[in-house]
C-alpha cells in the first residue's frame, strides 16, 4: 500500500509563497452597495428620554462653573429651557440608521413622518448618509464607502 503523506496547513514556505502569490493575482470587482432610506414607521427607540430630574442635574453639571472645561460657547447653557431643547434627545434606529431625535415628539409623530431629502456627506474618512423627514427628524447611516446620492437611494462603493 502506498503510504499517504499528511499535509499540514503550515505547509512548507514555497507553498506557502506560491499560494499568497496566487491570491493577490485574483482581483476582486469593488462591490456598490445601494442604501434607501428607511420608513420611519419601522424605526424603534432604543434609548431613554431623560426624566426632568436627570436633565436638571444635567443641566448644573454641564452648564455650572465647570463649563468652560467643555470649551463650549455655543449657546447650550443659556438657560434650563434651552438646554433641554437641545440635550433631551433619544436614540431611535430604522435599520443601518440611527438618530437622536427629541423626546417631545410622539412615537406616532416620529412613525408618520414622511421622508423629505437624502444627502450623503463626506467628512475624513467616513461618509454620512442622511435621510430628513418632516417634522425636523434626521437618521444617519455612517460607512466609510465613499456614497454619491442618486434619486431615491445612494449608491456607496467599497
Amino acid at each position: 500500500m502506498a503510504r499517504m503523506r499528511s499535509v499540514q496547513w503550515g505547509g512548507t514556505p514555497a507553498m506557502i509563497r506560491r499560494l499568497a502569490f496566487a491570491l493577490c493575482l485574483v482581483a476582486l470587482p469593488a462591490v456598490a452597495a445601494e442604501v434607501t432610506c428607511p420608513d420611519l414607521s419601522a424605526a424603534q427607540q432604543v434609548g431613554n428620554c431623560a426624566s426632568e430630574e436627570e436633565l436638571k442635574f444635567g443641566f448644573t453639571g454641564y452648564c455650572s462653573d465647570n463649563q468652560r472645561l467643555y470649551d463650549k460657547e455655543d449657546g447650550t447653557c443659556l438657560s434650563l429651557d434651552h438646554y433641554k431643547k437641545i440635550k433631551d434627545v433619544a436614540l431611535w434606529e430604522a435599520g443601518e440608521f440611527q438618530g437622536f431625535l427629541h423626546c417631545s415628539k410622539s412615537a406616532e409623530t416620529i412613525k408618520a413622518s414622511k421622508l423629505k431629502h437624502m444627502g450623503a456627506l463626506r467628512v475624513g474618512a467616513m461618509t454620512r448618509v442622511v435621510c430628513s423627514y418632516d417634522n425636523g427628524l434626521d437618521l444617519t447611516y455612517r460607512t466609510k464607502a465613499a456614497c454619491t446620492v442618486e434619486g431615491n437611494k445612494a449608491v456607496c462603493k467599497d
